[in-house]
């Protein structure tokens, strides 16, 4: 599935759910295409070549990388684009002998609505990626007519956050929520995994902001932590380009570290050095509609975690459908820079109290990617894998605006 980087890019929701749907059909992800003269640097795994690839990238998903003419982005090129992406993914499902159960899409590109009345056209909406358009260089206009193309096209509308649900349900879809989700078996060891070498000694109590850096990130709200004499630990690649004067002043304070992005294995013993997670969003439309997996991440790992005012956020708070609302020593929201600060001061001074981590991390265990998945198939109404010989075929084509794993 595509999400405007390949295979091998950031994991984000495409790909969660596409390792998940494994389990229920096979899966052929389609990475974004690539024309000749595309860099090197843009086609990790790939290599060059002028023919779509077509290989396995994990047990049940094949990866077809589509090749189309050099400018494929550019208005007038871009029309000759998704029909050639189109016909080699029909090429990729004659080779394989198969036919698509359904073709879920994580953008506006157009390849919905292009496979016969037996298979499921599936909008699966990671951001609100009209509000992201400006971020993109991408005009609204056009934005906004393709994607009531795509929702019209639609079967299956699927929304990760309560704001973009509204959105949708407003322009006449009838979206279904599936918030993101997070592997949380993968954090119960925290509190036993090794510090990794290296790792900045950073006085009590830490707060960590553990993902992407970039321009969606309030820096008044770190700057806000630090006065409030907490230190502060970030953990993953920053965008050069974003605030680079207060950055490098945030960065150089003695109790601020930042380490750039390291192995998903080796997240465990960051996340046991710091005391409360932080989510600290700039409020722009973008970001409203957008559901960050880093809050569930600190609740995998048995930490509080303390956000800026998101809907998703909220959803959560509120117990995320289906739970008692949760309380402060779980989840704090905060609208003003001097209330961010005082809930992350509160929430590192809670005791960590072996029920408490239990509390957490089993409120992360109902919102695993794993249930995500179940809920997704039923969506789009597959079959156990198993109960059909061969299974059904499960195509993802999507190119998400924003692509943050967490």
């Amino acid at each position: 599935m595509m999400s405007g980087k390949p295979w091998d890019g950031v994991r984000g929701a495409d790909r969660q759910q596409a390792e998940q749907l494994t389990r229920y059909a096979t899966v052929l992800w389609v990475d974004p295409p690539i024309s000749p003269v595309t860099p090197r640097r843009f086609r990790p795994g790939v290599g060059p070549g002028v023919w779509p690839r077509l290989a396995r990238a994990a047990d049940g998903i094949i990866r077809l990388t589509p090749v189309a003419l050099p400018g494929l982005s550019r208005p007038g090129i871009r029309a000759t684009t998704w029909p050639l992406v189109r016909s080699q993914i029909r090429w990729a499902l004659r080779r394989l002998g198969r036919q698509p159960h359904a073709v879920v899409s994580f953008s506006f590109d157009d390849v919905l609505g292009c496979w016969g009345p037996d298979v499921r056209d599936v909008l699966y909406g990671t951001d609100d990626w009209v509000a992201g358009g400006q971020l993109m260089g991408l005009d609204p206009e056009w934005l906004r007519a393709v994607e009531q193309v795509a929702l019209r096209r639609a079967d299956t509308v699927i929304a990760v956050t309560p704001a973009l649900v509204e959105r949708w349900s407003g322009l006449g879809a009838d979206p279904v929520l599936i918030a993101n989700g997070v592997h949380s078996a993968a954090y119960l060891d925290v509190d036993s995994a090794p510090l990794p070498p290296g790792l900045p000694d950073l006085p009590s109590p830490v707060a960590g902001l553990v993902g992407r850096i970039t321009a969606r990130i309030d820096i008044e709200l770190l700057e806000s932590v630090v006065d409030a004499g907490v230190s502060l630990l970030m953990v993953g690649p920053r965008n050069p380009s974003w605030e680079p004067q207060r950055w490098a002043l945030l960065t150089s304070r003695p109790t601020v570290a930042h380490v750039d992005e390291v192995p998903f294995t080796d997240l465990p013993g960051y996340f046991r050095a710091i005391d409360v997670g932080l989510t600290p969003y700039l409020d722009t439309p973008f970001n409203r509609a957008s559901f960050p997996l880093k809050t569930l991440e600190y609740f995998a790992a048995g930490r509080p975690a303390v956000s800026s005012d998101l809907p998703a956020s909220r959803w959560l708070a509120d117990g995320a459908g289906e739970t008692l609302p949760l309380d402060s020593s779980m989840l704090s929201i905060a609208s003003t820079a001097a209330d961010f600060a005082a809930a992350v001061t509160q929430a590192a001074a809670l005791p960590r109290t072996p029920e408490v981590v239990e509390a957490r991390q089993r409120f992360a265990a109902r919102h695993s990617w794993s249930r995500r998945g179940d809920v997704f198939a039923a969506a789009i109404g597959l079959i156990p894998a198993g109960s059909n010989q061969g299974g059904p075929m499960a195509v993802g084509t999507a190119r998400a605006e924003s692509g943050e794993r967490r």
